[in-house]
C-alpha cells in the first residue's frame, strides 16, 4: 500500500488538528494572563520602572561627583632631624636609674630605630648580648616595651 505525498498528513489530520488548536489555545491563555498581569499591576510595574531609572541615574551623578580631580602622589622623603643643641644629659637620673655605659649606648641605639642584630653587629657583641642589656634595661627602667623606654628615657632626658 503506497501513500501519497500527503497521504501521512490525511490520516493523522485530526491529531495535528487537535494539537494546533490546543497549541492556539495555550497561547491565547498565555497572552491573556500576561494582559491581566500588566493591567492589574499596571501602577508598580510604572513605579519599579520609575525606582530603577532613578536608581541608575543616583548611581551615574555619583560616580561623577566623587570622582578624583587630582592625582595624588605621595613621596617619602627621609628627614634628618638635628639633636636639640641645648640637650644636658640628666645625670642624677642616670644614677638613679643605675644604668651601665652598654645598656645607655643599647638604649640609643633603640632610640635610632635599630634591631637586635643591627646594634649588635654595630656594638661588635653578640646578639645575645644585646638581648640582656635590653631586658635588664626594662627592668631598671620598669618598662614593658622598647617603645616605652625610649620614651621615657626622652622625658628624664637621658636621650636626645
Amino acid at each position: 500500500m503506497k501513500l501519497s505525498k500527503f497521504g501521512y498528513l490525511s490520516k493523522h489530520r485530526m491529531a495535528l488538528l487537535y494539537g494546533m488548536a490546543l497549541a492556539f489555545l495555550l497561547f491565547l491563555l498565555k497572552w491573556l494572563q500576561w494582559r491581566f498581569l500588566i493591567v492589574d499591576h499596571s501602577i508598580e510595574i510604572y513605579i519599579g520602572l520609575i525606582a530603577f531609572l532613578f536608581t541608575l541615574l543616583g548611581i551615574w551623578i555619583a560616580r561623577k561627583l566623587t570622582k578624583p580631580r587630582l592625582k595624588t602622589v605621595m613621596v617619602e622623603k627621609t628627614v634628618l632631624i638635628p639633636a636639640d643643641p641645648g640637650f644636658k644629659l640628666n645625670e642624677n637620673e642616670l644614677s638613679r636609674l643605675n644604668l651601665s655605659k652598654r645598656e645607655l649606648e643599647v638604649l640609643q641605639l633603640m632610640a635610632q630605630g635599630l634591631s637586635n642584630e643591627e646594634i649588635a653587629s654595630r656594638l661588635f657583641v653578640s646578639l645575645s648580648t644585646v638581648k640582656t642589656h635590653g631586658s635588664r634595661l626594662f627592668e631598671k627602667m620598669e618598662v614593658r616595651r622598647r617603645t616605652q623606654a625610649v620614651e621615657k628615657a626622652k622625658r628624664l632626658q637621658i636621650i636626645p
